[in-house]
């Protein structure tokens, strides 16, 4: 399974490739991004199983790239979980509305990551 981390930090992209590794998730190749502009073109080079994105990025945040996603019809059946410092419920709950299949709040464990990703995987 093909995955593509969205984050605009690189260390947290980094952390979450290892806890893909910890967690024992059946990953392939995993590309990265760094905001919603960036994940759009690596998804046009690059078709991926799942989508792992934070919601506060700059040019493109998280909600509009999951917009995007969702009304695209060759990308609209990835699963999209959310991985955030996103206090807000507001948000989190207008992911889940824009069709994220779920979300982990960020500081995460591997048990986290993968206790979400076992429902959709």
């Amino acid at each position: 399974m093909d995955v593509l981390i969205v984050d605009d930090s690189a260390a947290i992209r980094k952390i979450l490739k290892r806890v893909l590794q910890q967690a024992e998730i059946p990953t392939g190749q995993v590309y990265e991004a760094s905001d919603g502009v960036e994940a759009i073109e690596r998804l046009k080079e690059q078709p991926v199983q799942l989508i792992l994105s934070d919601i506060n990025m700059p040019n493109m945040d998280g909600l509009q790239f999951l917009s995007h996603i969702k009304s695209t019809a060759e990308w609209k059946h990835v699963p999209v979980v959310m991985v955030t410092t996103e206090g807000s419920q507001s948000k989190v709950i207008e992911a889940v509305e824009l069709g994220a299949v779920g979300y982990v709040r960020k500081p995460f464990t591997a048990e986290q990551i993968k206790e979400k990703l076992a429902g959709i995987i």
